[in-house]
C-alpha cells in the first residue's frame, strides 16, 4: 500500500514537463532593437547580441558555445541545439551535467519536469526525485543514463579517450538508438561540431565510468580511461588553425577557463602570432567582488592575454531569461545562412 502511495505521489510531482524554448518560433529582433536604445543589462544584452551577430556574419571566425550551469533542464536545450542544425556554432564547451546528465538524458527519452510543488527534499530522496531549483529529474531515469553510459564505455577498443571523442561515440549512440531527434550531443556528432567537457567525470557519466572500470578490473580485462591533456590539446588545435575566434559564453566555471587558456598553451607550444579571442559574450549572475573565474570580467582576461578587449560584453542576468532573446535575434538576422561549415571534429578523423 506504501509503495502504491508513493507512486502515487512521484506521479502527481512529475507531472509537467519542462518545454524547451524554439528559438524560430518568435522574432526577438523589435525586443534586441528597443533594449539597446534603454540602459542597465537591456542595453548590455542588446550590445551582446551584436557582438554575437558580428561573429556569425564575420566570415573567418570559429564561434565556441561556451556552458556552464543548468538552464538546459530549465528551458535552453532545444536552443542549443538549433545553433549547432544552423551552423550558429563550431565548437562547445560545457559541463559534463550539460551534455550528459541534460541533454544525452533526454536523448534517451526522458524527461526534466516543472517543480511546481517543492516538499521537504528528504521527501524528494525518498521518492527518488532529484531537484535542480524548481526543475525535477527521475533517479531512476538518471541512473539509466549512467547505466547506458557504462555501455558505450564497454563497447570501445580499452585506452585513453579525450571527452571529445567519448561523446562522439555518445552521439553516434543517439544517432542509432536515441529517442529525441532535437538533441545537442546527436546534432553536434552528425554535423561534425566538437563537444568538450573538461570536467566530463563530475556528471552521469562518471558514474558509469567507474562501473565500467571497476567490472573490467574485477575480471582481469584493461579498460579505457577519459585523458584531460588529449581535450586541452585538441581544443588548442582548434584554436591554432582556426585564428578568428568568438566566445559565446553561458555561465563561466571550468569551461569558461579551458576556452580561454587555449591562446596561452598555443603560444606555450610556441606559436606566438596565435590572435586573442577576438569576440567574447559572457551571460552570468556570477559577483564580480568574489574574485572567482566565473565571475572575472572579460577585460581582466585580456591581462592574462586571453580575450581582446575591443568587441566584449558581460551581461549580468540569468541566462534563461535572455538567451532565447539573444538567440533569436541572430536566428532571424540570418547570418547563419552564408557562414561557411568548420566541422572541426574532422581535424581528428
Amino acid at each position: 500500500m506504501n509503495n502504491i502511495a508513493n507512486d502515487t505521489r512521484k506521479a502527481e510531482l512529475l507531472s509537467t514537463t519542462v518545454d524547451h524554448v524554439d528559438i524560430r518560433s518568435f522574432d526577438a529582433r523589435p525586443i534586441i532593437d528597443a533594449m539597446g536604445k534603454m540602459s542597465f543589462t537591456s542595453r548590455d544584452l542588446a550590445r551582446a547580441t551584436g557582438i554575437y551577430n558580428q561573429m556569425l556574419e564575420d566570415k573567418d571566425c570559429t564561434i565556441f558555445l561556451v556552458i556552464a550551469g543548468s538552464t538546459s533542464a530549465g528551458g535552453c536545450m532545444d536552443l542549443y541545439a538549433e545553433l549547432v542544425r544552423s551552423n550558429m556554432v563550431d565548437g562547445i564547451v560545457a559541463t559534463g551535467a550539460s551534455i550528459v546528465d541534460m541533454d544525452f538524458f533526454e536523448g534517451l527519452g526522458h524527461k526534466h519536469y516543472q517543480a511546481l510543488e517543492i516538499p521537504d527534499d528528504n521527501t524528494l530522496r525518498s521518492l527518488y526525485i532529484d531537484r535542480i531549483y524548481d526543475t525535477y529529474i527521475d533517479e531512476e531515469q538518471l541512473q539509466d543514463c549512467d547505466h547506458t553510459i557504462g555501455r558505450i564505455a564497454d563497447s570501445l577498443e580499452p585506452r585513453g579517450y579525450s571527452s571529445r571523442e567519448f561523446i562522439q561515440a555518445m552521439g553516434k549512440y543517439l544517432a542509432e538508438n536515441g529517442k529525441k531527434e532535437n538533441s545537442l550531443v546527436k546534432l553536434a556528432y552528425e554535423h561534425d561540431v566538437p563537444i568538450f567537457c573538461p570536467a566530463f567525470v563530475d556528471s552521469s557519466a562518471g558514474f558509469g565510468l567507474v562501473k565500467h572500470q571497476v567490472e573490467r578490473m574485477k575480471a582481469g580485462k584493461p579498460y579505457m580511461s577519459i585523458d584531460a591533456v588529449a581535450d586541452f590539446r585538441e581544443l588548442t588545435d582548434i584554436k591554432i588553425k582556426a585564428g578568428t575566434t568568438g566566445l559565446l559564453m553561458i555561465g563561466g566555471g571550468v569551461p569558461k577557463n579551458f576556452i580561454q587558456d587555449t591562446v596561452v598553451c598555443a603560444e606555450i607550444l610556441g606559436h606566438e602570432d596565435v590572435e586573442m579571442h577576438k569576440y567574447a559574450v559572457q551571460i552570468t549572475v556570477a559577483d564580480v567582488r568574489d574574485g572567482a573565474c566565473s565571475s572575472s570580467t572579460l577585460k581582466e582576461a585580456a591581462s592574462w592575454g586571453k580575450v581582446d578587449t575591443a568587441l566584449e560584453q558581460m551581461v549580468f542576468a540569468e541566462a534563461g531569461s535572455v538567451m532565447p532573446l539573444l538567440a533569436s535575434d541572430a536566428y532571424h538576422r540570418g547570418a547563419w545562412k552564408t557562414r561557411p561549415q568548420r566541422r572541426w571534429a574532422k581535424l581528428f578523423a
